[in-house]
């Protein structure tokens, strides 16, 4: 049957890419459905169940009939708790007023994007970055500039790196601490080096903590508006429960902002999506409230993971690795093999022929702004990244 009518598609919509990740995923999900013994490592999502008491929480307000509407920007005790919570950990106090829950943080950083920024602003994104940022700032009409890092410096943003991308139309730094797709976490010095910039330009600063509490060897996790007096008043926090409680499918996620940005966001919510799903809100507030040795566990068992990849990746010869300090990611430098003569000349083609000759799923570097690189996630089991690790080595010895 033909179609009734031809649609013209937006312009903003001819430049937005998928999700590699997500793409990565779904092909490693098809070869395991025909069979294969597929070890996907592309996918930032814990491997370990939502814990039972929060689980129990949700089938319990299920039985009380919480199915209903909720305010737009969350019940008032989800964002008493999630305001609670972050002033407890940071020190920093804040009210219910400055949170709106979201439907994932990835809803929540276009909420901010779509509130603040106008189309031809610039918004100082470093690289490697998260897939979505870039799409998500496009979408607005704005531009993101894309500043480099290097794995000499950790794929950290250094201030004169910063200073130089500055310009007239800036408006915004995006900063990730712990870091998606790095595992690199910012210290104290040297997020304070990059706050100070961002106050002598006048920049608003959205900072991405949603892996805040998954920091190894004892590092500190810092909450970015905490650094300086009057950062809170530029500075928009946004987070969820998908990581740190294994709670990527309930989908929640808020900001931390100024009471009036929030109240913006919360207008805007209400006309996009209402709010966000009733009785995952009552699960995350048991996760906040709740028993936290859940957490610790989860950390725990990421570190031992860390430390078995960083010990396994350093046998393999022409591969780099930066300081992986936190989440759940290695992000390994590849530029030694490619190009070779029977070696892939890319990225992309490096993941592709790992999938294919050694059935491992992982996302191209090309994908987060970084050519020569690959982003392996290890919210996987010690058996099946030792595997993974194996076949990775492998697949190496064949294109030296």
């Amino acid at each position: 049957m033909e179609e009734a009518a031809c649609f013209q598609l937006a312009q903003r919509m001819t430049s937005l890419q998928p999700s590699a990740t997500l793409a990565m995923a779904a092909r490693a999900g098809a070869m395991k459905a025909s069979g294969i013994d597929v070890i996907d490592l592309s996918v930032g999502e814990p491997d370990f169940p939502t814990p039972e008491h929060i689980c129990q929480a949700g089938k319990a307000a299920i039985s009380a009939g919480k199915t209903k509407y909720t305010p737009a920007a969350g019940t008032p005790a989800l964002r008493e708790a999630i305001a609670n919570d972050y002033t407890r950990r940071s020190g920093l106090a804040v009210t219910p007023a400055q949170v709106i829950v979201s439907n994932g943080a990835k809803h929540s950083l276009h909420n901010v994007f779509t509130s603040v920024l106008n189309p031809g602003d610039e918004v100082i994104v470093p690289t490697p970055y998260w897939v979505s940022y870039a799409e998500l700032i496009k979408l607005t009409g704005a531009i993101p500039v894309l500043v480099e890092t290097s794995i000499e410096e950790d794929f950290k943003l250094q201030p004169n790196a910063l200073k130089s991308a500055i310009t007239p139309r800036t408006r915004m730094l995006l900063l990730c601490s712990p870091s998606n797709p790095t595992g690199v976490v910012y210290s104290r010095e040297e997020l304070v080096g990059i706050a100070d910039i961002a106050i002598e330009a006048d920049l608003s600063v959205v900072s991405d903590e949603i892996y805040d509490q998954l920091v190894f060897d004892g590092r500190e996790s810092i909450s970015f508006p905490t650094l300086r007096p009057g950062l809170e008043s530029r500075s928009i926090v946004v987070a969820g429960v998908s990581k740190t409680y294994s709670m990527t499918g309930w989908r929640i996620g808020w900001t931390i902002g100024p009471p009036g940005l929030s109240k913006v966001m919360g207008s805007l919510q209400s006309q996009e999506t209402s709010n966000p799903c009733s009785i995952s809100q009552y699960a995350a507030i048991e996760a906040l409230t709740g028993p936290q040795d859940c957490v610790t566990l989860m950390r725990n068992a990421f570190q031992l993971r860390r430390d078995l990849v960083v010990e396994r990746l350093s046998q393999i010869p022409d591969v780099k690795i930066p300081d992986i300090g936190g989440a759940f990611y290695a992000f390994l430098d590849i530029h030694a093999s490619l190009g070779r003569p029977h070696g892939p000349p890319d990225s992309v083609t490096w993941c592709e022929q790992l999938l294919e000759k050694e059935h491992v799923a992982t996302v191209a570097g090309s994908a987060f702004g970084a050519e020569g690189h690959v982003r392996m996630s290890f919210a996987a089991s010690e058996e099946k990244l030792t595997m993974g690790l194996d076949r990775i080595a492998s697949f190496l010895s064949t294109i030296q």
